[in-house]
């Protein structure tokens, strides 16, 4: 029987062709004979406690200038799919909270969904990492400017950072001295007002903020080292950073060992964590990236290992 596969995520049309991880998703599904279809987020929907959508018929194409095409909308249960992949990007607003509740809803008539709803908001990406402090550098969350300043004054050289960032935006390297230290931690807590992280600053990151691609728990066996530009603390690439495909350290493999089995517990069948140095620093559970350019540095097929894991679990 065809697996029936259903996708949420931004506008189709607007993506990067090149970079897409989830052009690369959609691809390994199709060419294992899935069915494929398109939500975007604004389309799921509850009706009488059903979950539903406005759902469109999808193929794709590797061509950069016509990837895909899309049938006219419909109206369609959630449970006439096998599985759902959640990959809005963030911003983690109450829109994407709303959305974990359909999907969980989804998930109740019998879906697959990755990954888990309920998991996609307990695993804050930068506060999870907290769970793994044997793998971290000292870090603090806080919103109170007296306890930011106690940390940044015991570390000198320090990270503030947004809970609810991507791509490296809000993110702040505060250096011993710094006259700007208290306007940025009031610009970053609105004044006490919101949650922020501190981190102890890592001097590798001049080697690559390195990208881990988990599968189930599994790392895929190497990472995407992004390297900032000159004059530049972000390796984000899009802030700018540099891709370097690297293979993993044994300290990679450790943190990755300390890290598998709690994301497979919880249902976090899709993750990216982060690596500096020596130091785990976040755990990227929402729409992790570097997939294609992984591939392409390695020769792998990362989202063919992931379409496989997906057709086990609904063996199962």
């Amino acid at each position: 029987m065809t697996i029936k596969l259903a996708v949420v995520m931004d506008p189709i049309q607007a993506i990067n062709f090149k970079k897409d991880t989830t052009l690369a998703m959609l691809k390994a599904a199709q060419q294992r004979g899935w069915s494929l279809s398109y939500i975007e987020q604004r389309g799921l929907y509850l009706d009488d406690g059903k979950a539903m959508a406005l759902i469109h018929d999808l193929a794709v194409k590797m061509d950069p200038n016509d990837w895909y095409e899309m049938g006219p909308q419909q109206r369609r249960s959630l449970a006439d799919v096998d599985v759902i992949l959640m990959r809005k990007d963030p911003p983690f607003n109450r829109e994407f909270i709303y959305s974990t509740y359909i999907l969980e809803q989804a998930e109740r008539e019998g879906v697959l969904v990755v990954n888990k709803p309920q998991a996609l908001r307990d695993f804050n990406e930068k506060v999870s990492a907290s769970l793994f402090p044997q793998c971290c550098t000292p870090g603090l969350v806080s919103r109170d400017k007296d306890l930011l300043m106690d940390f940044y004054k015991t570390h000198e050289d320090v990270i503030f950072k947004p809970l609810d960032g991507m791509g490296g935006t809000g993110i702040f390297r505060v250096k011993p001295g710094d006259p700007n230290v208290t306007v940025i931690i009031e610009t970053l807590t609105e004044y006490g007002g919101r949650q922020i992280m501190a981190q102890t600053f890592i001097p590798e990151i001049t080697e690559g903020d390195k990208r881990i691609l988990m599968i189930d728990g599994e790392s895929v066996g190497y990472a995407l080292a992004r390297i900032p530009s000159a004059n530049e603390t972000r390796g984000n690439l899009a802030a700018g950073g540099t891709a370097k495909g690297v293979e993993l350290s044994d300290r990679d493999r450790w943190i990755c060992e300390q890290v598998g089995p709690t994301l497979r517990e919880n249902g976090l069948m899709f993750v990216g964590i982060d690596v500096i140095g020596d130091y785990l620093t976040e755990v990227n559970v929402t729409s992790p990236t570097c997939v294609r350019e992984l591939d392409e540095a390695f020769d792998l097929d990362i989202a063919g290992q992931l379409m496989d894991c997906i057709e086990k679990k609904l063996s199962a």
